[in-house]
């Protein structure tokens, strides 16, 4: 089974008032606290919502609305704006779920379409979390997730990202997917793609977007066995541009989850400045599995993900991000 993301919480829906406790109502008086009267405490609110677990973002989300009467999100905009800093507090400010609803509209707002961002959030999930993905932004936005996304994309990426869209990887069974199924899903492939003139896209995603990693992991080997290349490779040479991009993404969160992820942050801060964007979304959306994910970044880059925060941003939003990342390696 792919990653997951969103806490238990999320996935029993219960966020009944009986789940909040005493440290829920002291965060939830820090933040009023921190907005209450002439200017705002920006140190005191990175306290109270970077060190917030996602299960604990639920519940706070859920606790400031009953006892103040308003959202949180809506605070955190009006207090600190919609730069760099005040985005992500407002991403922290709700369910992990409603935030990566809230990401995916801001992929698509202006001019053109952060394909990087759309593709990071929709490829390479598990079943349930896309269904409670794609249910969260209709409730949230009165509107079908395929069909907002239909509206941004285009050609092969608007192919694969509707097949992640689907919600179709099988679950992995070792009387089904044997060694005979490997085969037949190699030849599959090599046909699809480097077999042929030409790429059958519509089926190599197809196929790739069923396959649980148990079982791509053995398809993989044995393509490379028989091909002298990996599936990786094999995308390099058949796609191109933000498709072969998002491609690859998804064979790696299915294949190689932490790593994808520590490349997703190199990339957000690679070149001439940094995609805050792409950053932000990524540190946070990743938050249960950061441990992991700051091992795998410091053997790709050599370097600490705390020290890249404080070489690419600065003022309170590296405060924040910082605080979020030494919370989970804590």
């Amino acid at each position: 089974m792919s990653l997951n993301l969103y806490p238990s919480i999320i996935h029993e829906g219960d966020l009944s008032p009986d789940a909040v406790d005493d440290g829920i109502n002291d965060t939830v008086e820090g933040i009023y606290k921190a907005c209450k009267g002439f200017g705002t405490d920006e140190l005191r609110l990175i306290k109270e919502l970077a060190l917030l677990s996602p299960e604990d973002r639920c519940k706070v989300a859920l606790r400031y609305k009953q006892v103040h009467g308003k959202e949180l999100k809506d605070l955190m905009r009006k207090e600190c704006g919609n730069r760099d800093f005040g985005t992500a507090l407002q991403f922290l400010a709700v369910p992990p779920d409603e935030a990566e609803c809230d990401m995916l509209m801001k992929a698509c707002k202006g001019i053109g379409t952060n394909e990087t961002l759309l593709y990071s959030i929709v490829c390479g999930r598990s079943n349930k979390e896309m269904e409670i993905l794609k249910k969260k932004f209709f409730n949230c936005y009165d509107k079908d997730l395929g069909r907002k996304l239909d509206s941004e994309l285009s050609g092969y990426l608007e192919r694969l990202v509707f097949n992640c869209l689907q919600a179709a990887e099988e679950e992995y069974d070792p009387d089904y997917h044997t060694e005979d199924k490997v085969a037949e899903d190699v030849a599959a492939l090599y046909k699809m793609g480097e077999g042929q003139f030409g790429t059958d896209e519509r089926g190599f995603f197809k196929l790739i977007c069923a396959m649980p990693p148990e079982h791509l992991k053995k398809v993989n080997q044995l393509y490379a066995d028989k091909h002298d290349v990996t599936l990786f490779k094999a995308v390099q040479d058949e796609l191109s541009g933000k498709t072969e991009d998002a491609t690859l993404f998804l064979l790696g969160m299915k294949l190689k989850p932490y790593d994808t992820v520590a490349k997703l942050i190199e990339k957000a801060c690679a070149g001439f400045g940094t995609n805050e964007l792409l950053l932000t979304c990524t540190l946070i959306r990743y938050q249960l599995h950061l441990p992991r994910i700051m091992a795998a970044y410091e053997e790709l880059t050599g370097k600490s993900l705390q020290d890249t925060l404080k070489k690419e941003i600065s003022g309170d939003y590296r405060r924040l991000l910082t605080e979020l990342v030494d919370a989970a390696s804590s």
